[in-house]
């Protein structure tokens, strides 16, 4: 995987630990998440999945 340039959740506090971060691949054809505190454990979407899932959480669409 080529390197990646992680940025964090606007959500997210200014200290370390429990945030949210996201990387794009160079052709903006994946989308890369983790959370700061396991950064070796990545999930990766493509942008139209992703744009999906948030629709979803917003909406209150999941269940457990």
């Amino acid at each position: 995987m080529a390197r990646l340039t992680w940025q964090k959740s606007s959500f997210s506090g200014g200290g370390e630990g429990n945030c949210v971060e996201l990387a794009a691949t160079p052709t903006f054809d994946r989308i890369h998440l983790r959370e700061s505190d396991q950064p070796a454990i990545i999930a990766t979407a493509t942008p139209h999945a992703l744009a999906n899932l948030l629709h979803a959480v917003k909406a209150g669409n999941l269940s457990r």
